[in-house]
């Protein structure tokens, strides 16, 4: 693990405009290990924790302008100055805030997962959702009893016990304070009628099976996106790319190829 910027993070390879890759609330930046190793042989690849996850030094407040901010001075410090943004979930929230408030620096975005807005526009349902989600906190339970309950149910039914074991250990090792944090500022994402302003081409990958960020909102949030491709991957749920980590490195790679002769 490296660190930049207050910032811990994973890389592999060389040359090109890399791809930064940000992860969901439940992950870490070895949640990208597949795509580390499957696209570094050819391309620079980094993965980030999340300010507060991991190595990472915590922002405050914790909102998509300090995570947007953190991230600037990363790349910053990287001396990276274009860059493909690779998001799951938050992960890809971030990425497209960032690109809406650096649209110069980011030439493609990757969302995985995600989605342009949280929820509906009840606030009673975000309400109700950091209720459920930290119920158990509040309960008393820890943050591995809380991954055992949630994990399973966010896979597919593609998901090997070995990626859900990764998956309820990368989650069981988010501290409590940051996991309540980013919880309260996921629910605040709303950039549902900015993406109509986004320039660059934009990849969305979706899980078929994911309840989390269902395919079908994916496939309207790209349809609202000036230059949006949409790909299904139909066994998937929630943690597509590692669920099924060839098919998302090929979705991407394919992309990267075929928009800028990379990948």
């Amino acid at each position: 693990m490296m660190h930049a910027a207050g910032v811990a993070y994973l890389e592999i390879g060389r040359g090109g405009t890399p791809l930064v890759c940000l992860h969901g609330i439940g992950g870490a930046a070895q949640s990208f290990r597949p795509q580390l190793d499957g696209l570094g042989s050819h391309t620079r690849i980094l993965s980030w924790d999340m300010p507060g996850y991991g190595g990472s030094e915590a922002v405050s407040p914790v909102n998509f302008e300090t995570l947007s901010e953190k991230l600037r001075q990363f790349l910053e410090v990287k001396g990276i100055d274009r860059v493909h943004l690779v998001g799951h979930s938050i992960g890809g929230m971030i990425a497209i805030d960032y690109a809406l408030r650096c649209p110069g620096q980011v030439v493609s975005l990757v969302l995985i997962a995600t989605t342009s807005a949280f929820g509906g526009r009840d606030p009673e349902f975000k309400e109700k959702f950091l209720e459920q989600r930290l119920a158990p906190l509040v309960s008393g339970k820890s943050m591995r009893q809380v991954a055992e309950r949630l994990v399973p149910n966010m896979t597919g039914s593609s998901a090997s016990s070995a990626v859900i074991d990764a998956a309820t250990d990368w989650m069981a090792g988010v501290p409590v304070e940051t996991y309540r944090a980013v919880l309260e500022c996921l629910v605040t994402f709303n950039r549902r009628d900015d993406i109509a302003t986004i320039d660059c081409p934009a990849c969305l990958i979706a899980g078929g099976e994911d309840r989390t960020a269902p395919a079908k909102t994916m496939e309207r949030m790209a349809s609202k996106m000036r230059e949006a491709e949409f790909h299904l991957v139909e066994k998937a749920g929630h943690l597509v790319n590692v669920e099924e980590p060839e098919q998302t490195n090929q979705i991407i790679s394919d992309f990267l190829k075929k928009r800028f002769n990379n990948g």
